[in-house]
């Protein structure tokens, strides 16, 4: 029997306000690769997404995403620097270290999506 064999997983994210939120990403670094029929598709390297024109509360509260990275120091700085003064909705929380042996901390997107980036020590 022939092994299954897998490409890539892309999440599908809501936003609250489609141009908004595709500002946000931007500016954090992922390049918007396409943009059609109210799905907009972001990367950064290997790591990809599909951002939607859809909005509903109770799923933009409840989702989470995890971004592992390398150098995580400078992701925290970098995403820090360029959100601040950008007049975009977002919070960001301080590193911090995992027992589970990770350092990483959240952002939340304008919408309320929270994205948890993360380093292995």
């Amino acid at each position: 029997m022939k092994p299954l064999q897998s490409i890539e997983i892309k999440a599908f994210i809501p936003s609250k306000d489609f141009e908004t939120s595709i500002q946000f990403y931007q500016t954090i670094g992922f390049t918007m690769a396409s943009n059609e029929q109210g799905v907009a598709y972001f990367h950064h390297q290997n790591c990809s997404f599909l951002l939607q024109n859809f909005y509903q509360k109770q799923l933009c509260d409840n989702l989470m995403l995890h971004l592992l990275v390398k150098d995580l120091d400078h992701w925290h700085q970098t995403i820090s620097d360029k959100l601040s003064g950008s007049g975009l909705a977002f919070s960001i929380t301080p590193i911090s270290e995992q027992p589970w042996g990770m350092r990483d901390f959240c952002l939340t997107d304008p919408s309320g999506v929270l994205w948890r980036i993360g380093e292995n020590q």
